[in-house]
């Protein structure tokens, strides 16, 4: 069982920067693939939308198109801790950001096991 808890959600500029944190419990969290998703306010009933995911060792990452060369995930194991480091925020960037930890770097909702409560990222322009 790994229970996750994302910080670091606020309200910033466009252009501004945010670094979103997800502490994990639990001695396995190295084990696990970890991804950050986002749910855009004006979307409740569409689907998560995927936004980046690292492998256990750190060694391989992937992002979503619209934030490739802006975000940056990473993560400390020694911390139980994943990152979302973002840069030139834009108002289209505003949702809830949730991290999920799961067995394999995926792009899908369905392939994490594990889901944090989100937290609150607004863009003003």
């Amino acid at each position: 069982q790994v229970q996750l808890v994302e910080s670091g959600g606020g309200l910033v500029q466009a252009g501004g920067s945010l670094r979103l944190s997800c502490a994990a419990s639990g001695r396995t969290f190295s084990r696990y693939a970890m991804g950050w998703f986002r749910q855009a306010p004006q979307a409740p009933g569409k689907e998560r939308e995927f936004v980046a995911a690292i492998s256990w060792s750190g060694g391989s990452t992937t992002y979503a198109d619209s934030v490739k060369g802006r975000f940056t995930i990473s993560r400390d194991n020694a911390k139980n801790t994943v990152y979302l480091q973002m840069n030139s925020l834009k108002p289209e960037d505003t949702a809830v950001y949730y991290c999920a930890a799961g067995g394999l770097v995926a792009t899908m909702i369905g392939e994490y096991d594990y889901w944090g409560q989100g937290t609150q990222v607004t863009v003003s322009s």
